[in-house]
């Protein structure tokens, strides 16, 4: 790409550089005619030079056709192409735009500054009252695809100072520039294997090992098409087994799972209570019939109702949840996502060996609650009983863009003389869902002759 020419026009108020395959730079004839007598003088009181010859009167020119130039050489066109369509896709985010005026303010200091580059020193303030001379002349750019010399007051000042503070970098500046430069490079690049690691502490458990008596079982067979992982706790043998290691240790969003722990919290704070759980529907339809009706604890926590839920949640408020995350050591314990969608595919996360370790604690109610609020919320998700035994649970599926894409299965199977706690999470672009993992974790279980 190369600038074609330059022409001059009647209908710009300042100089601009447009045209993306065949760039031109273009300049107001009026820039150019009312450079007159009464400008030179303006000039001439301004500056240590007087403009004795048509050459000298031409420096004007000289500094706006630079100045463009210096737009062309630093791809300037295509960047106001690209800010452009961030404007038009953040249109509504203010925090764009403000960033983008920046940009294009630098963009203006950094032409400046190469231009300064090209001229002598006593050139400087030539170079600044041009800017001076003209500020009442121009204005904001028509067209957004073309890089001009104009801009607002403050801008024009900004410029302006930056002129009157530049100083032609000597070899010394700059080799202190570039051993600087150097220095801070080597300190990030030491610091980004820190920063992956955290990042890495942050989306997995950290799980020792060292202690504990774990099986790796294959069951590929049963995973089949999904990714994921399935963890299982001997509370008698005090022996784990687990499938897929790298991902029982995976923090991924809870979904309808942590209900579980958003009821027992409910409870607890006295949000609903064991005589009176009851909430209303508001009337709104929802895709599944089962909550387009009034529901308690019981019925809310069987067909999974998520309004009820976010009821529970909306009454304790962010600094109550936020406590009750932190005193149970629930998953990154990170409630950012907002009251309504936090454990939804969403910022708080929980990894399978997680899931179990939580499960234990809270069967054996070693997290400090209410024990008839623990049983209260036993209650509420067992989902088959016989003389061999009880299998509670609690299924959870993250959709996203309307693709199940993380299914989950949590719970505990207790019979007479033994438990086994169980966590199965399972992750596809689709079908990915709660009863798919639950379908694979009874499969388990039964060849595990843990529950038939």
């Amino acid at each position: 790409m190369f600038c074609q020419a330059g022409y001059s026009t009647a209908f710009l108020k300042s100089p601009v550089i447009a045209g993306f395959l065949k760039p031109c730079i273009y300049l107001p004839i009026h820039l150019i005619s009312d450079y007159s007598e009464p400008d030179m003088e303006v000039a001439c009181k301004t500056s240590c030079h007087s403009y004795t010859t048509t050459l000298d009167r031409l420096r004007p020119i000289k500094y706006m056709l630079l100045h463009e130039l210096q737009h062309y050489k630093h791809k300037d066109i295509l960047i106001g192409y690209l800010t452009t369509i961030a404007k038009i896709v953040y249109w509504f985010n203010p925090i764009i735009w403000y960033a983008l005026r920046e940009m294009q303010n630098d963009r203006e200091v950094a032409c400046d500054t190469s231009v300064l580059k090209l001229l002598t020193e006593d050139s400087y303030i030539d170079y600044g009252n041009t800017l001076i001379n003209f500020a009442e002349k121009l204005s904001h750019p028509v067209f957004p695809f073309a890089a001009s010399l104009s801009g607002s007051m403050k801008q024009t000042k900004r410029r302006i100072l930056n002129i009157a503070l530049y100083e032609k970098p000597n070899r010394r500046k700059q080799l202190a520039g570039i051993v600087s430069f150097l220095m801070i490079t080597v300190l990030i690049l030491r610091f980004v294997p820190l920063l992956s690691v955290n990042a890495a502490e942050y989306n997995h458990k950290q799980w020792d090992t060292s202690s504990k008596n774990i099986s790796l079982i294959d069951l590929s067979s049963h995973f089949k098409e999904y990714q994921g992982s399935f963890v299982l706790y001997d509370m008698a043998a005090d022996a784990w087994s687990v499938y897929d290691m790298e991902h029982a240790s995976l923090r991924v969003s809870p979904n309808s799972t942590y209900k579980i722990y958003d009821a027992l919290f409910g409870l607890e704070a006295g949000v609903i209570t064991l005589e009176d759980s009851f909430m209303k529907w508001s009337g709104q339809l929802y895709p599944f019939q089962a909550w387009n009706v009034d529901q308690t604890l019981p019925s809310a926590m069987k067909s999974s109702v998520n309004w009820y839920f976010q009821g529970i949640d909306q009454q304790l408020g962010a600094s109550a949840i936020d406590h009750y995350i932190h005193e149970i050591g629930y998953g990154n314990e990170n409630i950012d996502g907002g009251l309504s969608s936090y454990w939804m595919e969403a910022s708080l996360k929980i990894s399978p060996v997680e899931q179990v370790e939580l499960l234990r604690k809270f069967y054996e109610n070693s997290l400090g609650f209410s024990t008839k609020n623990i049983n209260a919320v036993k209650d509420s998700i067992l989902l088959s009983s016989s003389e061999a035994g009880r299998l509670y649970g609690k299924t959870g599926t993250g959709c996203i863009d309307g693709m199940d894409i993380n299914g989950w299965f949590v719970g505990y199977v207790e019979t007479h003389d033994n438990t086994w706690f169980f966590a199965a999470n399972i992750a596809s672009n689709n079908e990915a869902t709660g009863s798919n993992a639950a379908k694979i974790t009874l499969d388990i279980l039964s060849q595990m002759n843990i529950w038939d």
